[in-house]
């Protein structure tokens, strides 16, 4: 399917808010190469969802950072110094996220990526960077202040694109991503000043892409959506189908999506299948050199032998063969070889079986067979491998495999819908229910003082696709403070991950709550309820802790509903209320402000008094409800970052965005200065009529001053501030502006000058055409417009006659701007004369009884027969015309049809 048929389509599932509105949403696919934002848009003029595209006018963006002599460089500038710097390009942050630092030096050694590392206080890896400009400096980044810019860039294509502010966004994430990655992601974002709506896994997206223009109310159906990317494989099952509402007091059919089941290859993607041509080429290349040497040593020349077998690597996607070429490899020295395909294939053999694991394992575990799978669709940049293809097509036994996304850009097209729907001001025109669950199983386990380790204290919190959101509930019978840990079930760990505890708590407060009340009436054991939440970015997280006492008591309360006969019942009357309220989640937030919930009560009525008060004693069960506690005590690599650090990370982030900011202004009046100087000299050199507005010693003084500007703008201006290039832009103009302006005026004016005539000429014609169609308008009005243009003909004679006796060199007497103003002018008084509505018929009124009881049989008559001819004579001269104004201000009538005559009763 072409972009255009899919952006037409998804203009006509959109359904703009009928509020004006220049509400924007985006989403953003983060790679570990390349990032790609899409927005959604009320702006007027605007495709509701597009691509952002960047400054190189491209689809996708290279998840790139680097840092260059005190400069910050993103996306297409990083990538362009990647070869000769690959020490300062920040590459492949988003699999460092929640890593340890051994984890990732590993890593990016196996990459041939010689970047300065520290470990920070979490275990976690940090990015040492020298500032040349200043002093030699060293900053410390971590990989989430990293990730940040990049998303921070991601946002400003959102909002170069869309043309206003762009501040919520959806972002893809890839299903196996951890709760450290989810979490640290999530404050990348917050660094950047974005508000993540919600993180939404990859095959989330594509689904919504899939399903959001299908109908499944004639039938459900299985559909595989198999991604390889550039690090990582996976294969989701998805079930599509469709239910029954109610909706306007109509039933409709609406669509929906349920992921049963996600598996997935953290370490397999085309970047696996790239790094076995670098050691294929690498071995060559040592080879041609001899000697012992060895070429991945030497990180720049690794860095410019990766660039060019990705392009082998795309070649062989199309051809049977690929040349490769790299000038200068290492030492002056240059490479050139060939590679096959079928050798390409050889050198990737056990890949081929294993990007098949991943689809293996789906089935496996739903049960279901080939035949049951409607589809499987493949996205992902690395489906285009031809032999994957193939074995693809083997193992389905299909001829022809299921291509109908965008292998590219369908995760964030369908994650820009995601965005809509979760957004205030934007409303899909189409439905479609999204249901996706936790990749992970997750493991709720409590620990203190007293505490047994058994099934109460360790328990299965979140089952493995668990629906997102989801709120949970437990509750332990304990006195003392506790501690809380969260972790994922032992039989699958997140990638990288060797500790399953993922997140850790202290609950305090307990103990105190206990002895605060242990010496009441207990009517049941103190407990403690804990209640969590799994947040539809997939992030669980402990939210709140009570401890609820329950207390029975006897209070003496008025008595109610007492009447003269039952005051002298001399037995005991004993009732028994039965509180209806459960004890779940939802009752404890229904207690009483204070704290307190009343839950039964026992009724012990009395012999009353004649001269006392009738009272009776209650026996009340009250529920005490006190906040616990909570401090996050989790450590390790996937500990967040503390607000503290937050905060100085982001002042960190937002006086590099200034710097950015006047580095893009210095360069952008740089580029102005320059362009201005070239365009002039070639207007001079190419246009004769220069020499009509200017003098000779004019243009020599002019051009003399350009030579000057240029001279100093590559010599002393090559690293001029903004201000100053700004100070040479205006002094050229302000000597240039008016030679410019009498240029343009040599044939502006002319063009004025002709439509103001023709105007005046035409506007008798409208007079004329007034006075024989339109004889109610005020002759005072008409006169008004007649002499005033009498007045623009004499001024334009006036005019016209002292422009030509001026000097060509002098300014002008007569502009254009002038000219249109005046006729203007004119057509505005026009206009207004001619909106002058006919005046209505006046209709006598009756005056007397007698009259009207007349004039009502009369009306009767005619009803039924013709109208008086009196009757006749005032419609035609007073009932009211349809006009038609012609473009040269003229009017045309056609008389309505007549209308049927009333008396007034």
């Amino acid at each position: 399917m072409s972009l255009l048929k899919l952006g037409l389509r998804l203009v006509l599932l959109l359904l703009l808010n009928s509020i004006p509105s220049e509400s924007a949403v985006s989403s953003i696919d983060l790679g570990s190469e390349w990032i790609k934002v899409a927005v959604v848009n009320l702006k007027p003029g605007q495709t509701p969802i597009s691509i952002a595209i960047n400054e190189m006018s491209k689809r996708k963006t290279p998840a790139l950072v680097a840092f260059q002599s005190g400069t910050r460089l993103l996306g297409e500038e990083a990538l362009g110094i990647a070869a000769r710097y690959p020490d300062k390009v920040y590459s492949h942050l988003r699999d460092m996220l929640g890593k340890s630092y051994e984890k990732v030096k590993g890593f990016l050694e196996a990459m041939y990526l010689p970047y300065d590392l520290v470990k920070d206080s979490r275990g976690a890896v940090a990015f040492r960077v020298e500032d040349e400009d200043e002093g030699g400096n060293v900053g410390l980044y971590s990989v989430e202040e990293l990730l940040g810019m990049i998303l921070g860039f991601a946002g400003d294509l959102a909002e170069f694109h869309s043309k206003v502010v762009v501040k919520d966004a959806v972002v893809g994430v890839p299903a196996y991503f951890g709760q450290a990655e989810r979490r640290g992601l999530v404050q990348a974002a917050q660094l950047a000043g974005i508000n993540v709506l919600a993180l939404i896994n990859e095959h989330s997206g594509a689904a919504l892409q899939y399903g959001i223009d299908k109908d499944f109310s004639n039938g459900s159906r299985y559909v595989v959506f198999y991604d390889m990317g550039a690090s990582s494989t996976y294969a989701a099952l998805v079930y599509f189908s469709a239910y029954n509402a109610k909706e306007f007091g109509k039933t409709v059919s609406v669509n929906q999506f349920q992921v049963k089941d996600v598996r997935w290859d953290p370490e397999l993607g085309g970047q696996t299948m790239e790094s076995r041509l670098v050691e294929y080429f690498a071995d060559e290349f040592n080879k041609q050199v001899g000697n012992g040497f060895d070429v991945r040593k030497f990180p720049k020349a690794m860095a410019k032998l990766k660039k060019q077998v990705k392009r082998t690597k795309e070649i062989l996607s199309a051809n049977t063969a690929a040349p490769i070429s790299v000038e200068s490899l290492y030492d002056d020295r240059d490479f050139r070889s060939t590679i096959t395909r079928e050798k390409f294939e050889e050198l990737c053999a056990d890949l081929w079986d294993r990007s098949l694991v991943p689809l293996k394992e789906v089935l496996k575990h739903s049960g279901l067979n080939l035949d049951e799978l409607y589809a499987v669709e493949l996205i992902g940049g690395a489906t285009r491998v031809p032999k994957l293809q193939a074995k693809l097509q083997e193992f389905l036994g299909k001829n022809e495999l299921d291509k109908h996304l965008d292998a590219d850009e369908a995760v964030v097209l369908g994650s820009s819908l995601h965005a809509a729907n979760l957004s205030d001001g934007i409303k899909l025109n189409r439905k479609l229910g999204m249901v996706d669950g936790s990749s992970y199983g997750l493991v709720v386990e409590l620990d203190g003082p007293d505490l047994l380790k058994d099934e109460s204290t360790r328990q299965l919190l979140v089952p493995r696709m668990r629906k997102l959101p989801s709120k949970m509930f437990r509750s332990i019978i304990h006195t003392k403070d506790f501690e809380v840990s969260l972790s994922y079930e032992p039989d699958l760990l997140p990638p990288g991950v060797t500790s399953p505890v993922f997140s850790q708590y202290s609950v305090s407060g307990l103990a105190d709550a206990s002895e605060k009340y242990s010496s009441r009436n207990l009517s049941s054991p103190i407990k403690a309820n804990l209640h969590f939440s799994l947040s539809r970015s997939g992030i669980l997280s402990l939210d709140r802790a009570d401890a609820v006492i329950e207390i029975s008591e006897w209070v003496e309360v008025p008595k109610k509903n007492l009447t003269v006969e039952n005051t002298t019942t001399t037995s005991p009357n004993i009732t028994l209320e039965t509180d209806t309220k459960n004890t779940t989640e939802e009752s404890d937030e229904k207690s009483n402000s204070d704290g307190v919930t009343d839950n039964t009560s026992i009724n012990i009525t009395e012999e009353p008094s004649t001269t006392e008060p009738i009272t009776e004693k209650k026996l009340k069960k009250r529920t005490f409800r006190v906040p616990l506690k909570i401090v996050e005590k989790t450590v390790g690599p996937g500990m967040p970052l503390s607000e503290e650090y937050l905060a100085q990370a982001k002042r960190k982030l937002e006086e590099l965005n200034k710097k950015d900011a006047e580095r893009r202004r210095t360069a952008e009046l740089k580029n102005n200065l320059e362009g201005y100087i070239y365009s002039t000299k070639e207007k001079f050199e190419t246009t004769e009529e220069f020499e009509k507005i200017s003098t000779d010693d004019e243009r020599k003084s002019f051009i003399e001053k350009l030579d000057e500007v240029q001279e100093w703008l590559y010599t002393e201006g090559e690293d001029a501030t903004a201000k100053e290039f700004q100070e040479r832009l205006d002094s050229l103009k302000a000597f240039g502006d008016p030679i410019f302006f009498r240029y343009k005026e040599l044939s502006a004016r002319p063009t004025a000058i002709e439509l103001a005539r023709k105007y005046v000429g035409e506007l008798q014609q409208i007079v004329q055409g007034w006075e024989t169609k339109k004889p109610w308008l005020p002759k005072d009005r008409v006169d008004e417009v007649v002499s005033d243009a009498d007045k623009l003909k004499s001024w334009l004679d006036e005019k016209e006659a002292e422009q030509k006796k001026a000097s060509g060199f002098s300014t002008p007497v007569l502009t254009s701007e002038e000219i249109y103003s005046k006729v203007l002018n004119l057509q505005d008084k026009v206009a207004s004369v001619n909106r002058i509505s006919k005046p209505k018929p006046k209709i006598e009124k009756p005056k007397n009884k007698t009259e009207t009881s007349g004039d009502n049989m009369n009306s009767a008559d005619s009803t039924s027969g013709e109208t008086p001819e009196k009757e006749k004579q005032t419609t035609d001269s007073d009932g009211s015309a349809e006009e038609k104004i012609n473009p040269d201000g003229s009017a045309d009538e056609k008389a309505n049809p007549e209308p049927e005559v009333h008396d007034e009763l």
